[in-house]
């Protein structure tokens, strides 16, 4: 916590400063360095559309190295993690990233009482 000397008596000026100071120093400390950016709606549209367009062509590494515009692998791998729980994409057994998505069939399963899983 930061501690500033203030000469006479505190006053209510020099007590909410005091706060302000300290909280935005520690906001910077807690954040500095975590390398840890949260993904734009653009960044995973990209991530998304690339993935669609180079279906199980590339691993991990690779494929956040062929983006169309760079980013953090943290931040990459925040929406790779998103995509594999949201089941858009897969991994194969080489570790291929592959687009599985597919709207039409989730509409068709649906529709159909008989195929849903129970």
């Amino acid at each position: 916590m930061l501690k500033i000397n203030f000469s006479g008596n505190l006053t209510l000026q020099k007590i909410i400063y005091c706060y302000i100071i300290n909280n935005i120093l520690m906001t910077a400390l807690t954040q500095k360095g975590t390398g840890i950016h949260s993904p734009t709606l653009d960044s995973i549209k990209m991530v998304e559309n690339f993935i669609r367009d180079n279906s199980g062509e590339y691993k991990k590494t690779a494929l956040c190295n062929e983006l169309p515009k760079k980013m953090m692998y943290q931040t990459f791998m925040q929406i790779i993690d998103y995509l594999l729980e949201s089941g858009k994409i897969a991994a194969d057994s080489e570790g291929h990233i592959c687009w599985i998505y597919n709207p039409e069939v989730l509409k068709y399963y649906k529709n159909h009482e008989e195929l849903r899983i129970k």
